[in-house]
């Protein structure tokens, strides 16, 4: 794509963390610890040395504060998206970050990852690749036991709770004062496992320990959130009404859900349950709604009618990590085919995004990203990612997002190729 603009330089190779910004770190993240009393629990890791594989859930910014914690006294080099970089790009090369575009095939990654392994430290990912919707696992991507094995160290796995409860990615307004939060750190595969399992043996354990439910967790620890606009955003992830089934007419205010079609109401209690207040309540707990619109789009999909309809759709671009660029104007298409973005560029050329169904097998949204523009999809190449912000309120950005995801198993079902529980 020739628009004129400077790319991020991912060739760089990772930095081990100056020595003099390990303190910083550790003691700018220890506040937060403290006050969310996060109990971390350690399991098989004893004497265990870098390197090492660290491999974590992805609820919240939180999740990496626990992280540089659970691996003291040693400090991992994370995978990080594009836009964390922005502003910033010196300090999180210093610190040891390794830059990715989310969901493409980057071969100069895995060549960062294995620097880091023969650097003796701990390449740091969160395979999920995006902050959970509602708080619930994620698919991961079927490369990631072929990883393991290229990498040939021992895995460990650091799974956090309560992260989505206090900060869920649906409203990033403020935090919530959840606490305590628990993170667990385990040694899943020794050296000698990764070289001995195969590919699907370790998908499969991958798969068992990155199950998690934030919502279920609430309510078997009897967590209080006590806020008064805890179901403020909730309909950016639950956006269509089990009642009368019409989309994109859920609103949210103070504590309450409703439907602006058939005026049906819901009130999330203190322990992060659903009530509706006609007595009927179909989806108590929120991420049994959130499949259930799963199922509705994999019909969509199944009897090939899925499509987000054109939407017009402001463009900002980031080709590399100083600004945001507004970019054009034009339109986005989400169907059987895939994304496809149409726009007219600021300097008057055309430019078209496409990525068709087996190119990705999920896609990043945001939700009033940056509190300015309102919901987007982002969409990568190797040099560039476009944020795409569709105008007007016939669309959800979570449909687009399960649908990328139900395309592409469908895909794989039609091409024979086998679907393993968790991993696309």
């Amino acid at each position: 794509m020739d628009d004129g603009f400077p790319r991020f330089d991912m060739t760089r190779p990772p930095l081990k963390c100056l020595w003099f910004l390990k303190p910083i770190i550790w003691l700018g993240v220890l506040p937060g610890l403290l006050l969310h009393r996060t109990r971390l629990k350690k399991t098989g890791v004893k004497g265990l040395k870098p390197p090492y594989l660290l491999l974590g859930n992805h609820n919240a910014f939180f999740d990496m504060n626990v992280s540089s914690i659970a691996t003291f006294p040693h400090f991992g080099n994370n995978v990080v998206a594009i836009d964390g970089y922005i502003g910033r790009e010196n300090l999180l090369r210093w610190i040891g970050c390794i830059c990715k575009r989310k969901f493409t095939n980057d071969v100069m990654l895995i060549r960062h990852l294995r620097t880091v392994i023969k650097q003796g430290g701990i390449p740091a990912i969160y395979p999920e690749a995006r902050y959970s919707l509602c708080g619930t696992t994620s698919d991961l991507p079927e490369s990631l036991g072929k990883l393991c094995k290229l990498l040939n160290v021992p895995v460990v796995t650091i799974i956090c709770h309560g992260h989505h409860i206090n900060h869920p990615f649906w409203n990033t307004r403020h935090e919530r004062g959840v606490r305590p939060t628990e993170a667990e750190m385990k040694l899943l595969l020794t050296k000698e496992e990764t070289e001995a399992l195969s590919v699907d043996e370790i998908n499969d354990r991958l798969v068992q320990e990155f199950r998690y439910d934030d919502f279920r967790w609430q309510k078997e620890k009897k967590i209080r959130v006590r806020k008064k606009d805890r179901a403020e955003g909730l309909e950016k992830i639950l956006y269509q009404c089990p009642a009368c089934g019409t989309e994109f007419r859920m609103k949210s205010s103070g504590v309450h859900l409703f439907c602006s079609e058939c005026r049906k109401t819901w009130t999330m209690t203190e322990y992060g349950e659903l009530e509706a207040e006609d007595g009927n309540t179909p989806f108590s707990h929120i991420p049994d709604w959130y499949e259930w619109e799963r199922e509705n789009v994999r019909r969509e999909v199944a009897d090939g009618t899925y499509t987000s309809g054109e939407l017009r759709v402001s463009v900002e671009s980031l080709p590399n990590a100083k600004k945001f660029i507004p970019f054009g104007e034009g339109t986005l298409v989400h169907d059987m085919e895939g994304f496809r973005v149409d726009i007219t560029g600021k300097d008057g050329k055309p430019y078209q995004m496409v990525k068709d169904v087996p190119s990705q097998y999920a896609c990043h949204v945001e939700y009033q990203y940056l509190f300015k523009h309102g919901d987007c999809i982002d969409l990568n190449t190797l040099e560039d990612t476009w944020y795409i912000y569709p105008e007007g309120e016939d669309f959800s950005v979570t449909k687009m997002a399960l649908a990328a995801e139900e395309l592409y198993k469908a895909y794989r079902r039609k091409t024979g190729k086998p679907l393993r529980l968790g991993l696309i």
